[in-house]
């Protein structure tokens, strides 16, 4: 079954702001994880997020471009067979889970 991207418009200016092969990566990306984005647990492609650092993004999931340095968080809307682009950023400092529990507070998700 494939899922329906959305993104968020933060999330679609985080895409504007890589340069070419960023883009090109992260574009290949979430279309494979978008095939199979449950959890690794029900046998997808997602890496689960938790509660660190006072960013509580459980029940969230992770894409990881590590030679990129690159994190895409998204939620799954399993009704509506979304997957839903919160925020594309860089790991360093956890820059990409603070801007993501930020948007998730700001858009109610």
């Amino acid at each position: 079954m494939k899922w329906n991207i959305v993104y968020l418009p933060e999330a679609l200016e985080d895409f504007r702001r890589l340069d070419g092969s960023q883009r090109i990566l992260v574009r290949k990306a979430i279309q494979k994880v978008s095939a199979n984005p449950l959890p690794e647990t029900e046998g997808g492609y997602g890496k689960l997020l938790g509660n660190k650092n006072n960013t509580n993004l459980s029940g969230y999931l992770k894409i990881k471009l590590r030679g990129a340095g690159i994190r895409i968080v998204y939620k799954l809307a399993r009704i509506e067979n979304q997957m839903v682009v919160i925020v594309i950023g860089a790991r360093k400092d956890e820059e990409a889970y603070e801007s993501a529990y930020k948007r998730i507070q700001k858009h109610n998700l």
